[in-house]
């Protein structure tokens, strides 16, 4: 039987407060992946170069995770912008986190877009291909990072590039495949023991449980955390124990 190999992926470069306090640095010793923010929904010149140096020093994978331009709302409600508008935003975005990684001789592997951003990619191809087209220009063999079983990884893939589907450890699943919303109660898993039981099942069984109690399919090759997620550094270690522990190998999205 081959080996089971997945990647563990974190969204970082958030928040001034985790970096200064040394928490997103913490998170970030149980993952092989980073996706980090620049400058739309947070992120700025110093937390991106903060987090890239840190990426480094840990030989771990860098990504851009470019949001809608919302600071006020985290980038966590879509925006009424015109393709054009999110091509040109997702550009400006990604340029800028890879001119930083340029300059500390690190060449960003993926793109994963953030929150509303996400979703709006699985809900309308236009803006899909939009993301795309602005990855594109920047550099064509970057990884898209999309949800499992979504039409903005058919999107993508259309287009050329390489795909990662990616499951969420710290996220509960409602029936039909989508994520539970964050304004519903329950919608965050934040006991470590729980979210590892999830990445287990993501990574050996393809499957995770619903909150219905439903097994969904899920044939993911990558797995998100988030550093937001209350306690996220203690569910990263007990993730990252347990999957090992399972026999999983663990591999950044481009070595897989």
């Amino acid at each position: 039987m081959p080996d089971t190999c997945i990647d563990i992926n974190a969204d970082l470069g958030e928040s001034e407060k985790s970096l200064a306090t040394g928490t997103d640095f913490d998170l970030m010793r149980y993952v092989t992946s980073v996706n980090i923010a620049c400058g739309g929904h947070a992120g700025n010149l110093q937390t991106m170069q903060q987090t890239l140096a840190a990426a480094r020093q840990l030989n771990l994978a860098v990504g851009a995770h470019p949001g809608y331009p919302d600071r006020a709302n985290f980038g966590r409600i879509e925006l009424p912008l015109s393709t054009a508008e999110v091509e040109s935003s997702v550009h400006q975005q990604i340029a800028s986190l890879a001119q930083i990684a340029g300059s500390l001789s690190l060449r960003l592997v993926h793109v994963k877009p953030h929150g509303a951003l996400y979703h709006s990619a699985n809900q309308k191809r236009g803006i899909a291909l939009a993301i795309g087209r602005a990855v594109k220009a920047i550099d064509p063999q970057l990884i898209m990072v999309g949800q499992a079983n979504s039409p903005a990884l058919e999107a993508w893939r259309s287009m050329g590039f390489r795909c990662a589907a990616e499951a969420f450890a710290d996220r509960v699943y409602d029936p039909d495949g989508g994520l539970r919303k964050r304004t519903l109660p329950g919608a965050l898993i934040d006991n470590p023991v729980r979210a590892a039981q999830q990445a287990v099942g993501i990574a050996l069984d393809h499957r995770v449980i619903t909150a219905g109690g439903t097994e969904l399919p899920l044939d993911a090759r990558t797995i998100c955390l988030h550093s937001d997620t209350p306690g996220a550094v203690a569910i990263a270690r007990e993730v990252n124990s347990q999957l090992v522990a399972a026999g999983v190998i663990l591999r950044a999205l481009g070595d897989l």
